[in-house]
């Protein structure tokens, strides 16, 4: 198996940038990836880095990088507080998968404090910005060590 970690995005974040960049900051998802690409390298890891707004897409690369990575890190956007799905798609898998989010979840509003899929994942990063990215690829690659 290569050392692989997915990096997938759910719905708008393909509006980083744009989107209240008081919460989420002025980088797009374009630097996001860029960012994570030379983490990934420094780390001695390739990442394969998407996006999409349709949960099915994310159970979909869910299933694959249980049979192609090491690891997976999820920011499920608002499907992170509703998709017992993606759940599901999680606990299916064997390899380790961390929660990320760029704003503080936990300081937000009361609906965002639930997640349905921190209980499948092996850790949450959460109010870091786009550097919550790069902290869970570290924790990623020091779980699978």
């Amino acid at each position: 198996m290569s050392q692989t970690i997915f990096v997938l995005n759910g719905p708008n974040l393909n509006m980083l940038g744009k989107r209240e960049p008081g919460i989420y900051g002025g980088k797009t998802l374009a630097d996001v990836e860029s960012e994570c690409a030379v983490a990934g390298r420094d780390l001695g890891l390739a990442v394969d880095f998407r996006q999409s707004n349709h949960e099915g897409h994310l159970i979909d690369w869910i299933h694959e990088a249980g049979a192609k990575a090491i690891g997976i890190a999820i920011n499920a956007g608002a499907y992170t507080h509703t998709s017992i799905a993606l759940h599901d798609a999680i606990k299916a898998i064997s390899i380790p998968v961390v929660e990320v989010h760029i704003s503080n979840v936990h300081a937000r509003e009361e609906f965002r404090h639930k997640s349905m899929i921190a209980p499948a994942c092996k850790g949450v990063i959460c109010g870091f910005g786009v550097h919550s990215y790069i902290l869970a690829l570290n924790a990623l690659k020091n779980l699978t060590l």
